[in-house]
């Protein structure tokens, strides 16, 4: 005697539940351009790697002591290999009720963040649910207290190992809080939308009827930083996730992957001499600099269209992962408004938690000024970006690139921790603008002169004239001031530094010292 009947019988059910919602549902999906769970974990794992967790849990129909039918759950959850890591995921599976909760067998997606934390493994949502129903009052003969949803395992996971949402459907309710309980986020251009809730439980609150596009795609949802980054179709969202995934560690007990660098360290980009105008109302745009300083083809942008006045994202340099940001002076002349503080808050807590070195090209003209940003809490907002700067340790170099004003500008340095600084011969700064401050400090000389604009004008020259960063450097108010095509050598030198402080920290006070002068 053997068991090779109930082997087959496993394999015989596991086939009922890769038929997912049947064939009608399966066509369903494919026709509104979307991707069956299944299709979407493929995309997702390395050839071969995929290995199902739970793949029996359903409603099951018996007839004459053996299963006729196996309804599974809506939700698809295990492991597969990105780039050769072991990475957990959870998927919901739109063709069975629409990924409601009340067809989630046992809390699979719970189960599959535990099961990431306590494994230490990376974490991918596969967002395409519309949370709860209620006709799981109907199921559970009750209706119950809100609570124990899992948003306890999610707030833990963030602290241990990165956690990526991809939002492929509309997702509603607690798959909306989850698309944003992550350390990156994509949703797909035409096919995806987030909202706490739907069009018709918006119409039941305030009698509005609107369509789910208008309520929460991605002309809402990208534009105010809700979720991340856009992808034209669901391989390119997926393809983004396996990206992101490849700069981080698998934990925070690891140290950041690398690879064998293909770009010479010591390259020096001639476009740099020319990249920054001399002319200081000219703008210019930051990829360039970015894309010459770090490894060929390795900047991988986060929210390009949210906070527009700071670029933010990761980058390999001489192999080795780091967060990169600039200001943009395209958008409100790169200055620091809320939105742009938010995306350095969310950029410089991913490279404190994962041991990312932190490189800044700075080009910060000051808090954004003005009605609108005081309103909405620009001072309140910009002391909690200070705070977070100055309490982090994460490797830090910043290239001053231009101009430093103010407060804002003044987050380009860090007193403590590994840090670095060096400027450009383009840089200039001080506690406000010349401009700006000559009309408040010179106020009464300029108005009793027989020509004030001429007065004004001749107190700014003389202001500007002694801006040079060479006097700064002279009273060792800079380190550094460096040929610009010095910049990726110099930031080479910096990683490798940083690669041993980061290395020495992991070890713990234990079996090595944690040096964070």
């Amino acid at each position: 005697m053997t068991w090779n009947d109930d082997v087959k019988e496993i394999e015989r059910q596991r086939r009922m539940a890769e038929q997912m919602g049947g064939a009608d549902s399966v066509a369903f999906q494919h026709g509104r351009g979307k991707l069956t769970v299944r299709e979407r974990v493929d995309l997702l794992a390395d050839p071969g790697t995929f290995h199902e967790i739970g793949a029996l849990a359903g409603t099951a129909t018996w007839e004459d002591g053996a299963v006729a039918a196996l309804k599974p759950s809506n939700m698809v959850v295990g492991t597969v290999r990105v780039d050769g890591r072991k990475v957990a995921f959870s998927g919901g599976d739109f063709t069975i009720r629409g990924g409601a909760s009340d067809a989630n067998i046992g809390n699979k997606s719970r189960f599959a963040e535990q099961f990431a934390l306590r494994s230490r493994l990376p974490f991918v949502r596969l967002l395409d649910a519309t949370g709860g129903s209620v006709k799981t009052f109907e199921q559970i003969g009750r209706t119950y207290l809100p609570g124990g949803a899992g948003t306890d395992v999610s707030t833990h996971l963030l602290q241990a190992v990165p956690v990526v949402s991809a939002v492929l459907g509309s997702v509603a309710g607690l798959p909306a809080v989850q698309a944003c309980l992550c350390h990156f986020s994509v949703m797909v251009k035409g096919t995806s939308q987030v909202f706490v809730g739907g069009p018709k439980v918006v119409e039941q609150a305030t009698g509005q009827r609107i369509t789910k596009e208008e309520l929460g795609d991605e002309r809402t949802q990208i534009r105010n930083g809700v979720v991340m980054n856009l992808a034209e179709d669901e391989a390119d969202a997926i393809a983004q996730v396996r990206r992101f995934l490849s700069y981080l560690p698998s934990s925070v007990w690891e140290a950041p992957p690398e690879r064998t660098p293909d770009d010479d360290p010591d390259r020096r980009d001639e476009s740099l001499l020319s990249v920054v105008p001399q002319d200081r109302r000219r703008t210019y745009d930051p990829h360039a600099i970015i894309e010459a300083v770090v490894d060929e083809g390795s900047f991988f942008e986060i929210g390009p269209l949210y906070g527009q006045a700071r670029v933010t994202g990761l980058a390999r340099v001489d192999g080795i992962p780091c967060g990169v940001m600039s200001n943009d002076p395209r958008f409100n002349g790169g200055s620091m408004d809320i939105a742009a503080g938010e995306k350095m808050l969310r950029l410089l807590e991913l490279c404190e938690t994962f041991h990312l070195p932190l490189v800044y090209f700075a080009d910060e003209p000051g808090f954004s000024v003005g009605p609108t940003q005081e309103r909405l809490g620009i001072v309140r907002a910009g002391a909690r970006v200070v705070t977070a700067l100055n309490s982090s340790r994460t490797p830090y170099i910043c290239f001053v690139v231009r101009q430093l004003y103010g407060v804002a500008g003044g987050l380009h340095w860090r007193g403590q921790g590994f840090y670095r600084r060096y400027a450009w011969p383009s840089a200039h700064g001080g506690s406000m603008h010349i401009q700006g401050g000559t009309a408040i400090a010179y106020k009464r000389e300029i108005e009793a002169a027989e020509d004030p604009e001429a007065k004004r004008a001749e107190i700014e020259a003389r202001l500007f004239a002694i801006s040079s960063p060479f006097r700064n450097a002279h009273a060792f108010g800079v380190e550094e001031i460096i040929d610009p095509r010095d910049t990726r050598p110099l930031l080479v030198d910096f990683v490798r530094d940083a690669r041993r402080v980061v290395a020495a920290e992991l070890l713990g006070p234990a079996t090595g010292p944690s040096y964070r002068p």
